[in-house]
């Protein structure tokens, strides 16, 4: 649980999705998307909200849509396209520990893989703004709904 969880009391995580490829980035923004995670289109993590993050996504907002996730849409996100990480826990030297996701007490890969959403991602395609009717940056509450059509 980050701070902000526990301030507050409710839950508070962002759903970051790479909605375009690698081609054509630089390498600040490869290394970007390397830290979230995020090595192939319709992959889908979730991070904590804090301000390092927030400025991660920024860097690569022009491929990314992201918003605040809900509880339950997690739920089913673990549920549905979780998957269970079975590797070893640390490598051999004990000096590094891989990443996992923790929820009930089952480890899952820190990364959910998705398929296209049903209806397409927007009216103007993956090369516009959410605002301006296309898949890409801020959508709020309504990754929720994309996230559902991806499942």
């Amino acid at each position: 649980m980050s701070m902000t969880e526990k301030k507050s009391g409710k839950f508070v995580k962002l759903a970051v999705v790479l909605v375009r490829g690698q081609a054509e980035l630089t390498q600040p923004m490869l290394d970007t998307l390397t830290s979230l995670r995020l090595y192939r289109k319709n992959t889908c993590v979730v991070v904590d909200d804090t301000p390092v993050i927030r400025g991660m996504i920024t860097m690569v907002k022009d491929f990314v849509t992201w918003g605040e996730i809900t509880e339950e849409v997690f739920q089913e996100l673990v549920q549905k396209r979780g998957k269970i990480f079975l590797a070893r826990q640390q490598d051999g030297h004990k000096i590094y520990s891989y990443k996992t996701l923790q929820v009930q007490g089952k480890k899952y890969k820190p990364y959910f893989t998705l398929n296209p959403p049903r209806k397409g991602f927007g009216r103007k395609g993956i090369k516009m703004a959410f605002a301006a009717g296309g898949a890409l940056g801020y959508r709020g509450e309504k990754i929720n709904d994309l996230l559902k059509r991806m499942m």
